[in-house]
């Protein structure tokens, strides 16, 4: 088998996404990779959604385009129901939203990183994004990090959308070992969480790969403005992230076979660290190692994380 003839199986969630998905399919279509199977998973579209999927069967001469029924629990359920899927089957899996539009290389990209490393460790690759305006129109970019990705960051921060992840066969069946035994808030989260908690690896692309379409309608919106950035660091002080962590951390510990030393060692000291009296707080942070991407968002988690806001 060459490496063109490695299959990519492409897990889009969708819902009520008539207005854009169009544009979308047409943009993973375009898509440099050859071979490209795409699983659709319709979590009870009112519009038309699954017409407009059923219609691109015919023009689809990538692979396989399949559709499925979604379990209508929300995104987060949607896209763990693709991850534990068996019959979902391929070298590469890519998380992809309905409305974005994907640059030509976004697939290529992430599997040329991955072909120079080794395949039996655990690979996820992320990248940037750019904005857009529901018309289309640049509106900027997701803030560049530059950081390496890794557990101590994860345990505080989910640093790239899902629509920007590709991983490979050994990172998928570790995130379908896991997500099998429990929920989570964020898929995008949780596979940058387990994937370097098992001590896989991660490739952050400061080029921006996906075109993120912004609009009232999304889930989860683009942190592109100081304005968004102090509503994410107001969400910190009001404990929002208090209850994801809380989220994230039950979910670990129903995996924490999978969970290497290190990131054990790791993760031992910031449970411990959320107890306790402020200056034990303090200094077992401190020692855990947790950081942010940016000064002020790692000084935001530690004045959160002292008032037991984290």
């Amino acid at each position: 088998m060459t490496a063109k003839d490695q299959r990519v199986a492409v897990l889009m969630g969708t819902k009520d996404g008539a207005a854009f998905i169009g544009e979308q399919l047409q943009s993973l279509l375009a898509q440099s990779w050859p071979r490209v199977d795409l699983w659709v998973s319709d979590d009870g579209s009112t519009d038309a959604t699954v017409a407009t999927v059923e219609a691109w069967r015919s023009r689809w001469n990538k692979g396989s385009l399949t559709l499925v029924e979604g379990p209508r629990k929300g995104f987060a359920a949607n896209f763990r129901s693709m991850i534990i899927d068996p019959r979902i089957d391929a070298d590469y899996y890519a998380f992809c939203d309905q409305d974005d539009v994907w640059e030509p290389d976004r697939l290529e990209s992430a599997i040329r990183w991955m072909e120079g490393e080794d395949m039996e460790t655990p690979l996820l690759f992320c990248s940037r994004t750019a904005t857009i305006s529901e018309a289309g129109a640049p509106a900027g970019y997701s803030p560049l990090f530059r950081r390496p990705p890794s557990f101590r960051n994860a345990l505080v921060q989910s640093i790239a959308g899902g629509n920007t992840m590709l991983f490979n066969r050994r990172a998928r069946e570790l995130l379908a070992k896991a997500s099998a035994r429990t929920d989570f808030v964020s898929h995008d989260w949780w596979a940058y969480l387990i994937v370097t908690a098992a001590g896989g690896k991660v490739r952050y692309e400061p080029r921006p790969l996906v075109r993120y379409r912004q609009h009232a309608a999304n889930l989860v919106g683009a942190n592109v403005s100081w304005k968004a950035r102090l509503s994410r660091l107001g969400r910190l002080f009001k404990g929002q992230f208090a209850t994801w962590t809380d989220s994230n951390l039950r979910g670990l510990a129903v995996n924490r076979d999978l969970i290497a030393r290190d990131a054990a060692l790791c993760l031992r000291l910031f449970i411990r660290a959320r107890k306790g009296g402020i200056f034990r707080r303090f200094s077992l942070l401190g020692k855990s190692g947790v950081y942010r991407q940016t000064l002020m968002g790692t000084l935001g988690l530690y004045l959160a994380f002292l008032s037991r806001r984290i």
